[in-house]
């Protein structure tokens, strides 16, 4: 059972192991049960990403949750006793209350010099999961509903997970906690993360409106140091059961742990997707053997510089009730890489917009869209990576004009197309060969010629010294009224 990781604390999962007796299969049965286990363990062998290590800084009680505090150091969360802590168990399980540490990272992963992280924010209470700003002055963190050596707790009288914020002081100490202004003591927040802009935060809920026990939400951080309204991630990420642990790295690939999709390996697995330019997120990939295992993986983040990260389990062969792995990720989760091609489509001789043109998209010779533009005469189409596209954009009494571009390997990245079309000198209407023009207004009762008139009329003196021997008839002709 976790605490204070965990939102939901009367959660638990039962797990049954079947078992046999090999003294009962015949030899050839036996012999066909370590072939079998030989290849399940060659295939995890070589499907393998990362490669893992349960660090020496685990105890006997929980420790898990490793944020990173800068370039060297790390915040954990840990139950172990500490002389330095007034002796208090939680009853629910009997260990100490969480308490946030820092370290800093050694080789293989290490971490080293462990000491109390702030005695401004380590309470009486749990608290746990931190992230920092980059320049380490801003701090957000869990912890249940005490502020100002109050506590509180909900309308069934439990004490709920609360996200607070702090800010370095002039003596290095934190201070000015806070609570968010999207708490409540009536639900729960939790697991803060900001992305590498720093203009979002991801952090989980069971506030109404979430899918299941616990979703993953993400509030914009304005300029003014305001923050938005919380948005839940959606159904493509967030399930009926628990999503948990978010964690995003420079590239907007968000990870977290869930235990509501039907590829779980049992418990709580890390997931990772990405966010698209359409604002729809990638399909969940499950990060498989070895990060995830028949029990509880979670809290997963990675330096994307180094490729080295941590994250947490409670899977046998641990030290304790929750431990902290390291890992070194030796192949990336990979998403499929898409690129927007964006344009307009204009008049070449006036720069107009043209609406209503068809603007076609083909890759390697083969029709792939079309789309036609709308007032304001514009197109944009999602393509894939690396690869050789053409844009052909057609309109009534227009030559065609076109435009090719490769794509590049980079993902997210906008191609601007601008694509001008050279209206036709002629067209026959009527079976009269005419010299393809506007028509041209006259305003009510006068006889000037307008600016837009102007224009018109110069694209036929432009063909008539074009043409010098072309004869051109000239015809107008008025309304009833004045």
């Amino acid at each position: 059972m976790k605490y204070c990781c965990y939102l939901i604390l009367t959660e638990e999962t039962l797990r049954v192991q079947d078992s046999f007796n090999l003294k009962k299969v015949s030899k050839m049965k036996k012999i066909t049960l370590i072939v079998l286990l030989f290849c399940v363990s060659y295939l995890s062998a070589q499907e393998a990403k990362y490669s893992i290590k349960n660090v020496s800084v685990n105890t006997k009680y929980s420790d898990f949750g490793v944020s990173y505090f800068g370039e060297n150091t790390v915040v954990f969360a840990s139950a172990r006793k500490d002389k330095n802590i007034r002796k208090r168990v939680w009853l629910i399980n009997n260990q100490p209350f969480l308490e946030l540490y820092k370290g800093t990272i050694g080789e293989n992963g290490e971490i080293a010099n462990v000491e109390r992280f702030s005695k401004a924010i380590n309470t009486k209470y749990h608290e746990s999961n931190v992230a920092f700003t980059k320049d380490l002055n801003t701090v957000y963190f869990t912890r249940n509903n005490y502020l100002d050596k109050k506590i509180k707790k909900d309308s069934t009288g439990m004490i709920l997970n609360q996200l607070y914020r702090a800010q370095i002081g002039s003596d290095g100490e934190w201070s000015n906690i806070q609570g968010m202004p999207f708490n409540s003591n009536d639900y729960q927040t939790g697991h803060p993360v900001l992305n590498d802009a720093e203009d979002k935060l991801y952090f989980i809920s069971d506030m109404p409106g979430s899918y299941g026990l616990t979703d993953i939400y993400v509030v914009d951080i304005n300029t003014d140091g305001t923050y938005g309204e919380p948005k839940n991630l959606g159904p493509d990420v967030n399930t009926s059961r628990s999503e948990m642990f978010p964690f995003i790295d420079k590239n907007n690939v968000l990870y977290y742990s869930s235990n509501g999709f039907a590829d779980s390996k049992g418990g709580l697995d890390v997931y990772a997707t990405k966010l698209t330019k359409n604002n729809v997120y990638e399909i969940p990939q499950n990060l498989g053997f070895p990060i995830n295992s028949n029990t509880d993986d979670y809290s997963f983040v990675i330096n994307k510089n180094s490729k080295t990260g941590y994250f947490s389990s409670n899977r046998k062969g641990g030290k304790g009730d929750d431990d902290i792995y390291s890992f070194v990720e030796l192949y990336p989760v990979s998403f499929a890489c898409t690129q927007e091609i964006a344009g307009v489509v204009r008049d070449k001789n006036s720069s107009a917009l043209l609406p209503g043109t068809m603007v076609t998209l083909y890759k390697n010779g083969e029709k792939v869209e079309s789309v036609i533009v709308g007032n304001d005469a514009t197109f944009n189409f999602i393509v894939d990576c690396e690869a050789s596209y053409k844009a052909i954009a057609t309109k009534e009494n227009y030559k065609d004009d076109s435009k090719e571009l490769t794509t590049t390997d980079k993902d997210g990245v906008k191609s601007n197309l601008e694509l001008y079309l050279l209206q036709d000198e002629f067209v026959t209407i009527r079976g009269h060969l005419m010299i393809n023009i506007n028509p041209i207004y006259f305003d009510l009762d006068k006889a000037e010629i307008r600016d837009d008139a102007a224009i018109e009329l110069q694209r036929v003196v432009d063909i008539m010294v074009k043409y010098p021997g072309l004869v051109v008839q000239i015809g107008s002709h008025t309304d009833s009224r004045a």
